[in-house]
């Protein structure tokens, strides 16, 4: 057999994943040697905790030139969404997750769950994002209960709430929703060393790309998060939401089991 013929039989799907694992490798060289550049400086993280009154609750967007607003200005002022996360549950079965996903915010959101699980049909996300790994635990736990996410018009869903977004079974974003990606970060007060921001940087970020994966994202979505700055935000258009199958009408594949 010809290596032509051959190559054309391989598996679509294999060499997309292929192409996307040497993307994301490029990507997380470039960021660590952003993290141990930062590191070695001994400065602060470029980026934004939303929990910090002194600076603003939602990045200006990614730009070659002067850094720009926000497509649409969210509805819900700042002072709420840099609160730590609540949850409310209202008619229809739909519970409102609102504000910053704070260290913690997982364990919280469970405990909502398990006193009302079985009266929660939607999660309502408006949120400038937070813990990652309080994200990926809310996320996880809302595709084993077989939840939809839904981002209101007007609403918020940045940083690490696309995470949580992405384990709907069902996941909606309305006419003028503001949802948007970035580099993950270290939002806490100790600064890693070098090496401890280039491990760390490396294992949350293929922590990441996985569970999207598992939540059936297009691997370009994450890609766009790896280019974009801490102190910046890439905003995503309803196009490439639905490209990226960051919504979507159909069932996205089931979590898998660790």
């Amino acid at each position: 057999m010809r290596i032509g013929e051959a190559i054309r039989r391989l598996d679509d799907g294999v060499i997309m994943r292929g192409a996307f694992y040497i993307l994301l490798a490029s990507s997380v060289v470039f960021l660590v040697n952003d993290v141990r550049e930062i590191a070695s400086a001994n400065t602060d993280l470029p980026a934004y905790d939303p929990l910090r009154e002194d600076q603003p609750v939602l990045p200006p967007a990614l730009t070659e030139g002067v850094p720009a607003a926000p497509p649409v200005k969210p509805s819900t002022p700042a002072e709420v969404l840099r609160k730590p996360m609540t949850f409310e549950l209202g008619s229809g079965g739909v519970m409102k997750a609102e504000g910053a996903i704070e260290p913690g915010a997982a364990e919280r959101f469970a405990t909502e769950i398990e006193a009302r699980g079985e009266y929660v049909k939607v999660i309502l996300l408006n949120s400038p994002g937070g813990s990652v790994s309080d994200a990926i635990a809310m996320s996880k736990l809302i595709r084993q209960k077989k939840l939809d996410t839904k981002v209101a018009s007007k609403g918020l869903c940045a940083s690490s709430c696309p995470i949580v977004f992405a384990g709907g079974v069902k996941r909606v974003a309305e006419k003028d929703a503001v949802i948007g990606v970035h580099q993950v970060f270290n939002g806490g007060k100790a600064r890693p060393t070098a090496d401890e921001a280039m491990s760390g940087a490396q294992a949350t970020t293929a922590r990441v790309a996985r569970h999207l994966q598992d939540m059936g994202i297009a691997p370009g979505l994450w890609l766009h998060a790896l280019e974009t700055p801490p102190d910046r935000l890439y905003y995503l258009t309803p196009k490439e939401m639905a490209e990226f199958k960051l919504t979507t009408d159909a069932q996205p594949v089931a979590i898998k089991k660790n």
